[in-house]
């Protein structure tokens, strides 16, 4: 019986990011198919128009399983890590700075849903 959750949940998941790589070839935007993916299943959770226990245990599963993934391109680095070394403190500047814009834009996304979560509840107490 589980099978045939797993098998529903990875199939909304495929679906999402079917439609994504859809969009990437119809928009002529320059953003990735997985990108457009990411935004799509976030409206879809936002809206309600998937709740989260239809995708969740997978989605859990392919989060566990990410690590996993990052292997292959951090070999192929390896091995070309000789052809990057002229371009190693451009390269590494990007990373710095990158990560630092994320961090700062996540930190200010918490802390706005965090002040949106206490205002809620305290209309609700009034």
């Amino acid at each position: 019986m589980d099978t045939i959750k797993y098998l529903k949940q990875l199939t909304i998941i495929m679906a999402v990011s079917f439609v994504g790589e859809f969009l990437n070839q119809v928009l002529p935007l320059p953003v990735p198919g997985s990108v457009y993916g990411l935004v799509l299943m976030f409206l879809l959770l936002m809206t309600k128009r998937i709740k989260l226990p239809q995708v969740e245990d997978v989605g859990d599963f392919l989060i566990k399983m990410m690590p996993v993934l990052f292997i292959g391109p951090s070999v192929s680095l390896i091995t070309v890590a000789g052809g990057l070394a002229d371009r190693l403190v451009p390269i590494l500047a990007v990373c710095i700075i990158s990560t630092m814009v994320v961090m700062a834009v996540t930190g200010l996304t918490a802390q706005a849903v965090l002040r949106q979560k206490t205002g809620r509840k305290d209309k609700t107490h009034e």
